[in-house]
């Protein structure tokens, strides 16, 4: 998969430093990945919901979103934001 917009992911990392690790983790399984559905994402990345056209990512033990949309016929992840649970 091709990782698009890996600033949101920075930027993330800059603002909770708990989070460098788990993002950077996150990107290098995303990168490898060869996803063509949901049930793809989810054998790698057990909880992954879709909420519309968006996936969700729960990073660093639930404690933040990462959300995504994937576009699996071009095999490209926009990544849109990377928030902590509260917000």
């Amino acid at each position: 998969m091709h990782v698009l917009s890996r600033r949101h992911l920075r930027a993330a990392a800059l603002k909770h430093s708990d989070l460098e690790a788990p993002v950077d983790t996150w990107y290098r399984i995303a990168k490898k990945a060869d996803w063509t559905s949901l049930a793809d994402v989810r054998k790698t990345w057990t909880t992954a919901d879709s909420v519309g056209r968006y996936t969700v990512f729960n990073v660093k033990g639930n404690d933040y979103r990462l959300i995504a949309e994937i576009n699996y016929k071009s095999g490209r992840i926009f990544i849109r934001h990377v928030l902590t649970h509260v917000e």
